[in-house]
């Protein structure tokens, strides 16, 4: 009897615990509303691991939606943007680290992505692993499609290195099969190989100085493009290493470099056979260790690698006059879209 009295004198603490608890879970749930309606989505902070705040960089993503200019079948336009209501997202970011790491501070998850994209536009007027300097400046617009890679109407690069701003415009030229990148006074921001293996391509996506591990030169194509010999030569090898080449080819040409072209479709030729200039060897593809359709051009000379921008050497090229005014008018529309101006209409 006494030990059940004293049971019961006791003061209920369960209960205490359990009303104390749901206080505090109503209060965290009010205050955490009061929170998310006072945010600011459209400024981030490129917060850097070890970074004190007096060195932060405000980095502005914005969306807009924006109508750009209509274009035809077959005429220029920023290709990006043909005559479609579509909503794009501003970057416009202080440089503090890698361009990699200035743009995942940018938009977080598809940073990455973004980045390889712009950084094609200007690796062929800087080095990226070592001209890219604190206090440069980013600005782009983009989409981001989830089924696809970032699209990049236009983009700015403010160089310290260079003192100069370098732009880049997508516009497709009269006749061209896929657009390119042009600046301001239509000269294409990409150099192209003189000679090279492919008569038309959508871009050049690595060059052998990107990283050290890259051997080669990469070529985005669509699957069964026709790939040629540059030169004349003899075929050494087919189809050798497929799991890492997928189907493959090397020629060597009269001055002993050794051209490898990698990750085919279908390869037309053999062993021992001699081939011309400008002959039909393969088609691309995607085969071997490959994440997208692409040729992979590689020199060798001996046990150096050769790059072929300095062995072939590159040209760029102007837009012709007749494409000048429309390609003048989309400049202005792309860079009143950049800037967060009023869109000129004509």
């Amino acid at each position: 009897m006494t030990r059940s009295r004293s049971y019961q004198s006791r003061p209920p603490v369960l209960l205490y615990v359990v009303l104390a608890l749901s206080l505090t879970l109503n209060m965290y749930l009010v205050l955490d509303k009061e929170s998310d309606q006072l945010q600011e989505p459209a400024v981030h902070q490129a917060v850097e691991a070890g970074s004190p705040v007096e060195h932060l960089a405000p980095v502005t993503v914005e969306t807009a939606s924006v109508e750009l200019m209509p274009q035809k079948a077959g005429d220029g336009g920023l290709a990006a943007a043909s005559g479609v209501m579509s909503t794009w997202q501003h970057v416009d970011s202080e440089v503090k680290h890698s361009l990699a790491r200035t743009f995942q501070n940018a938009v977080s998850d598809r940073g990455d992505a973004l980045a390889a994209v712009y950084s094609r536009m200007f690796m062929w007027d800087l080095d990226l692993r070592r001209d890219v300097q604190r206090g440069d400046r980013v600005l782009a617009v983009y989409s981001d499609p989830e089924s696809s890679e970032p699209s990049i109407p236009v983009a700015w690069y403010e160089s310290h290195k260079l003192n100069r701003t370098l732009k880049a415009y997508r516009y497709q030229a009269p006749g061209d099969d896929w657009p390119s990148y042009w600046d301001e006074d239509g000269m294409e921001v990409p150099y192209r190989l003189v000679g090279g293996p492919l008569e038309s391509y959508e871009q050049v996506t690595a060059l052998l100085k990107d990283r050290p591990s890259h051997q080669g030169m990469d070529f985005k194509v669509p699957t069964g493009t026709p790939v040629l010999s540059p030169k004349a030569g003899s075929v050494t090898r087919v189809n050798w290493n497929t799991h890492s080449n997928g189907s493959c080819v090397e020629v060597r040409y009269p001055d002993g470099t050794l051209a490898k072209f990698l990750h085919l479709d279908t390869v037309r030729v053999r062993p021992r056979q001699h081939v011309t200039s400008g002959q039909v060897i393969a088609t691309s593809g995607n085969s071997g260790r490959s994440t997208a359709p692409h040729l992979h051009y590689q020199l060798n000379r001996g046990s150096q690698t050769v790059d072929p921008v300095e062995y072939h050497g590159t040209s760029r090229r102007q837009l012709p006059e007749i494409a000048m005014a429309d390609f003048q008018l989309q400049v202005r529309r792309a860079d009143a879209l950049l800037l967060g101006e009023a869109v000129v209409q004509n």
